[in-house]
């Protein structure tokens, strides 16, 4: 994986730097706000006003939060009025001080640390906000609010927990014993809206002519694994690359949780279901692995392989599904092939080291690394393909690599995602089905 190389002057940008845009309430505000939930606790059946649906819910306590400052507060008005409305409302029937972060489409992720430390991301740079929780009751009270509704709990018996919220976004919360001080939410939004291949391009992700080869790419049906650690950007990739599948094909997803957002008509997406609270009625990945062969797909498409679907993957691959497409976490297109044997090693397959590597260099095309930059930006940093195998070794060649031309006076780094100029293994079929494309043919000329 290719790392940017800091000069003497260069200073990172500061992460904790703290945010004012989403000032909390004044402390009396907020204890007022406290006492006005309480008391529309007592008197209003949340529950029912829930059931109507998140938007007629939250209108209909809005107006009986109304009328509870209009009854019993007196001297409250304007600006001021209406920020402890809507910080009561958030509280019952939202996610409390967390509303804000939530409704803001520039925020990626949102970390909960302790009641005065709430962090939230954008634009691959961590901040911290001025909103607080009051304590970590405050805390808890809004996970209940999150998990609940989707049959999930977190208490001592079950001490974390993960849970996809209505809106698509993924929660995981982790209590105490097992964190110190307080409860740790974790929560990564769900874009509304889809990111095309053009986004990633303005972003600076990647360059044209690599969209146009990773086009014929995918076109051509090869199997691709996308790469990269944590927030690298890699669900994103993978949703940008679907588009360019043929909307006559019969694509399934598995997923645990659904993230994707398929652009295609003919898509049956498959998620995971954790077990229940006896510990049974689990499905895993692999089990709807295996029953998405069943189901006559053209693509199959495991949005991060985990575990021994990883093996049933590559069996699919390798029998009639080319062009299917996954994720993994790793640091490198080696480590990522690493990770995939361990993944089928550790599940007890009666499988040689050998044998899965054989499996691997016939199942994989392609490799892309994504690293996420000090700088918040996400970009594809390696392009390798796998060729074949040399004696016990899985043998890759790097078709493109990324180099880092200088690092800005404000800490951005500019570089470049180059052809490494070694013509692919599979170029007689791009040459065949008439693709040429210029970001990686050599010389201009035709490949074949």
């Amino acid at each position: 994986m290719i790392q940017p190389q800091t000069s003497p002057d260069f200073e990172p940008p500061q992460a904790w730097e703290v945010v004012d845009e989403y000032a909390p309430l004044p402390p009396e505000d907020e204890e007022l706000a406290h006492g006005l939930h309480q008391r529309l606790i007592r008197e209003v059946n949340l529950e029912a006003a829930e059931r109507q649906g998140s938007e007629d819910a939250r209108q209909a306590v809005e107006a009986a939060v109304r009328r509870l400052v209009a009854d019993s507060v007196n001297g409250l008005y304007g600006e001021r009025r209406e920020l402890i409305i809507r910080r009561v409302v958030d509280d019952a029937v939202g996610l409390g001080p967390l509303e804000p972060l939530m409704r803001d489409l520039t925020v990626s992720e949102i970390m909960v640390a302790a009641p005065d430390e709430i962090y939230f991301e954008r634009d691959g740079i961590i901040y911290l906000s001025s909103l607080r929780f009051r304590d970590a009751a405050h805390i808890m009270l809004t996970v209940d609010r999150m998990i609940t509704p989707v049959g999930r709990r977190v208490d001592e018996s079950s001490p974390y927990v993960d849970a996809r919220l209505p809106d698509g976004s993924r929660v995981n919360v982790i209590i105490p014993p097992l964190v110190p001080r307080c409860p740790t939410v974790t929560i990564r939004k769900f874009r509304p809206d889809k990111y095309s291949m053009e986004d990633l391009i303005a972003n600076g992700t990647l360059g044209e002519p690599v969209a146009e080869f990773l086009r014929a790419c995918v076109q051509l049906r090869l199997n691709t694994v996308i790469s990269g650690g944590t927030g690298t950007g890699k669900t994103t990739l993978l949703n940008a690359l679907s588009a360019y599948i043929p909307a006559r094909e019969r694509i399934i997803t598995v997923e645990d949780p659904i993230e994707l957002r398929l652009q295609q008509r003919h898509v049956i997406s498959c998620e995971a279901r954790p077990p229940s609270m006896e510990g049974k009625l689990e499905v895993t990945q692999r089990d709807l692995v295996r029953n998405a062969l069943r189901m006559r797909p053209d693509r199959i498409i495991v949005g991060e392989v985990r575990g021994p679907e990883a093996f049933d993957m590559m069996q699919a691959m390798n029998t009639g599904h080319e062009g299917s497409l996954t994720t993994v976490h790793a640091n490198s297109p080696r480590d990522a092939l690493a990770r995939i044997e361990n993944m089928i090693l550790m599940s007890g397959f009666d499988v040689t080291v050998r044998g899965i590597r054989e499996q691997m260099a016939s199942a994989f095309h392609l490799i892309m690394q994504l690293t996420r930059f000090s700088d918040g930006t996400r970009r594809i940093v390696s392009i390798s393909e796998v060729v074949g195998m040399e004696g016990d070794l899985v043998t890759m060649q790097d078709l493109f690599r990324h180099e880092i031309e200088s690092i800005e006076a404000d800490g951005r780094i500019k570089g470049r995602l180059d052809s490494t100029g070694i013509m692919p293994t599979f170029a007689e079929r791009f040459a065949k089905a008439g693709v040429i494309v210029e970001s990686i043919a050599p010389a201009g000329g035709r490949w074949g």
